[in-house]
């Protein structure tokens, strides 16, 4: 008795040492991706703007049309995506099984748009909560760059840790990338702005 018990521990750790975490990388890159993209994105279109109009209403509709458009995008993008990846499937298992199809094993396109959707939002809310209740503009500008500085090491930790790779490269790589969406966004926005358009 102690001896399947030894053995069944024994397996249990085979397990978790040998688990593939490539398995993981489809959602955990659409969740991360999806949460990044809603954040910077968002962030971005909230600095153009702020390039040009300090006044906090603009900045924040501008926001809250980024992340819904964002999400819908985001959504559907995503069901057409895994739309295309069930018709293969299905269409691999009638091939391999005769006309018999499996629908355990294939992806649901809604929920995957669901997730998309809902992934985005969480990523773009950060930087509307960061406007909202700060009106001085430069104040406003620091601590959107703060927060959105804050999410963006969160989503690069989690992204790393989740699927095991370096921590740091992934921090700088994701740090790096939002730092650099934003302000091209404000300069190109600020530099179109002041040519009278």
């Amino acid at each position: 008795m102690k001896s399947n018990n030894n053995l069944n521990l024994d397996m249990e750790k085979d397990q978790e040492t040998t688990f593939d975490y490539s398995k993981r990388a489809q959602w955990l890159r659409a969740a991360v991706l999806g949460a990044n993209d809603g954040l910077v994105s968002t962030a971005s279109l909230m600095m153009g703007i702020g390039a040009v109009k300090q006044d906090v209403r603009i900045m924040l509709l501008t926001g809250f049309a980024g992340l819904v458009a964002g999400a819908c995008s985001m959504a559907i993008g995503e069901f057409i995506s895994v739309y295309s990846q069930y018709d293969i499937e299905v269409a691999q298992m009638k091939r391999e099984s005769g006309g018999e199809t499996n629908n355990e094993k294939l992806p649901s396109p809604t929920q995957a748009a669901i997730a998309s959707a809902l992934a985005f939002s969480v990523g773009a809310i950060v930087p509307l909560l960061a406007a909202a209740f700060v009106k001085e503009y430069k104040v406003r500008i620091g601590v959107i760059v703060a927060a959105v500085t804050l999410a963006l090491v969160m989503f690069g930790w989690l992204g790393a840790v989740l699927g095991k790779a370096p921590v740091v490269k992934s921090l700088v790589r994701v740090l790096i990338g939002g730092w650099l969406a934003m302000a091209i966004t404000f300069g190109f926005t600020k530099l179109v702005g002041s040519h009278g358009l």
